[in-house]
């Protein structure tokens, strides 16, 4: 069981429960604004790029398909930075086109054929809007340029939750599936793809779950503080404060293999078949030459270089999975059939 689709990135724009009816005026307002968000934000980019010619080292834009604040946005602001600090890039701006798990912005993206001066950060959670949504447009439609990193979910429950390891989780969950009900991001969301997993892995129907979306890590902790929701499974960074006040309980993270710097298991080493990064990467528009493409990886390779990258990825405790090109390109098509197989498994 799930709830509405929302009209955000790796976020929902507001928790809804699976019962909630939905509004028909309410969703085409909603709509309606974000599609004024994606056209100012078109607009922008078109202003910026159409400046005295400009190439990819004079004027670089960066598009965030989610509103501020989001992973996708970070990740952007985080190679804009790299780029200021060493001068890689002349001028670099950073816009957010919300909306449906990064869909409403990748249809915008995908038009601006052959412009070098555009790039967008995406992710996993991205392929998971295009099926849950039907995007007209996939990635196929745009021309890969890099993975930059990982990171990892994590699988909480509150403090003061009976619940203390992903066994008795599971054990609780396939007594009452209707009754316990999950926490995470989008629908479509990586959040979404692992729980969908450890349902698989639990014997139970994945689209059976009890899932309700949110717009954050913010409103999860709360829900789960609440007892709103049972547990959550969401990013580690949106939980850490919490788990470190001793609000939440830590049960396992998703990675496939031990990560140094969080001291708690994976699934895979608790026995779960469950090993999913939520990872991102950039992309350019259809449409540029060959030429154009190698001057835009030599500029992620830049970033990825830097001393204020290598910093991001310790602060964000994201991996190091920078893969440049063809092998970006092969992540995105062995990615999009797994995660085709997921929502399949959900019944989209």
């Amino acid at each position: 069981m799930t709830s509405p689709p929302p009209g955000a990135d790796e976020p929902a724009e507001t928790p809804s429960a699976p019962s909630t009816p939905r509004r028909l005026p309410t969703l085409v307002k909603a709509l309606g604004a974000l599609v004024a968000v994606a056209i100012v934000a078109v607009g922008v980019i078109d202003a910026a790029g159409s400046e005295g010619g400009a190439d990819a080292r004079s004027q670089l834009t960066l598009i965030a398909p989610a509103a501020a604040g989001g992973g996708w946005d970070g990740a952007a602001r985080e190679m804009q930075q790299a780029m200021r600090a060493q001068n890689i890039v002349n001028n670099s701006q950073v816009v957010n086109i919300p909306g449906a798990g990064g869909t409403i912005g990748l249809s915008q993206f995908a038009g601006m054929t052959g412009d070098a001066t555009t790039i967008m950060v995406m992710g996993i959670t991205m392929l998971g809007a295009i099926n849950i949504n039907g995007s007209d447009v996939d990635l196929g439609d745009v021309t890969p340029i890099a993975r930059l990193a990982d990171d990892y979910d994590v699988i909480v429950v509150p403090a003061d939750s009976p619940i203390t390891s992903v066994d008795e989780l599971m054990a609780a969950w396939k007594k009452d599936p209707k009754g316990f009900t999950f926490g995470g991001g989008s629908l479509g969301s990586v959040d979404q793809m692992i729980i969908s997993q450890m349902a698989r892995e639990n014997g139970m129907d994945p689209a059976a779950v009890n899932y309700i979306a949110y717009s954050g890590g913010g409103e999860l902790a709360t829900s789960l503080m609440s007892g709103t929701i049972k547990a959550s499974v969401s990013g580690y960074e949106d939980f850490v404060d919490q788990i470190t006040a001793g609000n939440l309980r830590a049960l396992a993270i998703s990675a496939p293999a031990p990560v140094p710097a969080i001291d708690l298991p994976t699934l895979s080493e608790l026995g779960y078949d469950v090993a999913l990064t939520n990872w991102r990467g950039v992309v350019a528009p259809p449409g540029i030459t060959d030429d154009q493409r190698t001057e835009l990886e030599a500029i992620v390779t830049e970033v990825v270089e830097s001393p204020e990258w290598r910093d991001a990825l310790q602060r964000n405790n994201w991996s190091d999975t920078f893969t440049p090109g063809n092998g970006f390109t092969e992540v995105i098509d062995q990615q999009s059939e797994f995660v085709r197989g997921i929502w399949a498994d959900l019944g989209y």
